[in-house]
């Protein structure tokens, strides 16, 4: 009786350690970053320079790092900008993708040197949940241009936040400026 309890407790032990490390998530790098790259590859300006471009536009995304609740009490969010390649046989250039806070300064730049984005490929940015530095107003602005007449791209943000038993996500889609 006693070997069929300690076989009983050995599994038991097992299998809580096992539950708890398939349960964690897999992490995204703690800065905000660039997290698909798609096969995306860099343009230098040189080679900038010599290309010429017939399509382009500027892109306004409403982005929410966190949100109010409940007498002003702040829900965080993570927020994930994806850009996507919706032109079957042609790549666009990704030229800039800047983030701004609520009162409109650049807190960041995520692109630094252009990226060719290949035809229906995507690429992720993200701002991690913890980071306030945007508020509830913060917005991206994607620039991007192409050498050849393309579908436009799609361009949306999803932000998604947990706590606790709770949980909220959503999405806002980007609307073109100019």
């Amino acid at each position: 009786m006693r070997s069929f309890q300690m076989r009983w407790l050995r599994m038991l032990l097992v299998l809580s350690v096992f539950m708890i490390y398939s349960c964690s998530d897999t992490k995204v790098p703690s800065n905000p970053a660039l997290v698909n790259q798609a096969g995306a590859k860099k343009i230098g300006p040189e080679l900038m320079k010599t290309k010429s471009f017939v399509a382009g536009q500027i892109i306004y995304v409403p982005v929410y790092s966190h949100i109010y609740h409940q007498d002003n009490m702040v829900f965080d969010l993570t927020a994930t900008l994806s850009i996507r390649n919706t032109d079957f046989n042609h790549s666009l250039i990704v030229k800039s993708v800047k983030y701004y806070n609520t009162e409109g300064k650049v807190v960041r730049e995520y692109v630094q040197t252009p990226l060719a984005l290949p035809s229906m490929a995507t690429l992720d940015f993200i701002v991690g949940q913890k980071d306030r530095s945007g508020g509830s107003g913060a917005n991206f602005i994607v620039e991007w241009v192409a050498e050849n007449q393309v579908a436009e791209p799609i361009v949306e943000c999803i932000m998604i936040g947990t706590s606790g038993q709770q949980g909220i996500s959503f999405l806002s889609v980007g609307k073109v400026v100019q």
